[in-house]
């Protein structure tokens, strides 16, 4: 069972607490590399698609991505390395896409910053902080 919304923002909000909380992201992997398919939004476009559960991954291994496998990979690693990367790329990432292949289509530097603001924000939650002058 999948717990993928028919609202594609609540698929894409779920990635980023699911990613946050579990420091992986899943995507299919085979001997010709990771899935990807084209936007329906911009022409000419790669959409890299990634999902926060290895569960959620495998459901879409089937018809032109049955040769593919559920691949992780680490959070700092997929940001650093893999979101800068497609940037430069000039593709997009899709996050948690349904079983028809629906979602959301975001650029790789806002889902950075979604990620990363995400933990700031759970620093932040730990309680009112000092400043210099003692002043929470």
């Amino acid at each position: 069972m999948t717990d993928s919304s028919v609202d594609p923002q609540a698929n894409h909000d779920r990635f980023v607490r699911e990613v946050r909380a579990g420091g992986l992201v899943w995507g299919l992997q085979s001997d010709h590399g990771w899935a990807v398919c084209e936007s329906v939004e911009y022409e000419e476009t790669d959409v890299y698609v990634f999902w926060s559960t290895a569960e959620q991954a495998a459901i879409h291994c089937t018809d032109d991505w049955a040769g593919y496998t559920p691949a992780s990979l680490e959070l700092d690693l997929f940001i650093d390395t893999w979101l800068a990367g497609m940037s430069e790329d000039g593709v997009l990432v899709g996050t948690n896409w349904d079983a028809e292949l629906e979602g959301l289509e975001v650029e790789p530097s806002d889902l950075a910053e979604e990620l990363l603001i995400e933990e700031y924000e759970e620093e932040d939650d730990d309680g009112p902080q000092d400043d210099d002058r003692g002043r929470p």
